[in-house]
């Protein structure tokens, strides 16, 4: 059941009719305009996801370093 030569042809001569030559490229660069916007906020998520990552990444590491620092000592060992 796919489309074959004919059908898509009769479906781009409706369109062509439908909104005249001179609007098709203008609709055209709308649509471009729109995914290159999409992608670009999908890079600029990707990087506020990365930053929080390793922005909570180094908070981990600071206060496993506390925890160790905060370890009682034993009678006998030299402090660290």
């Amino acid at each position: 059941m796919g489309l074959n030569m004919w059908q898509i042809l009769l479906v781009l001569l409706i369109v062509v009719l439908l909104f005249g030559r001179g609007r098709i490229p203008a609709l055209m660069g709308d649509i471009a305009s729109g995914i290159r916007s999409f992608k670009q906020g999908l890079q600029e998520e990707e990087q506020k996801l990365d930053t929080a990552a390793s922005a909570g990444q180094t908070e981990s590491e600071s206060a496993q370093s506390n925890r160790v620092s905060e370890q009682p000592v034993k009678a006998g060992q030299p402090h660290a």
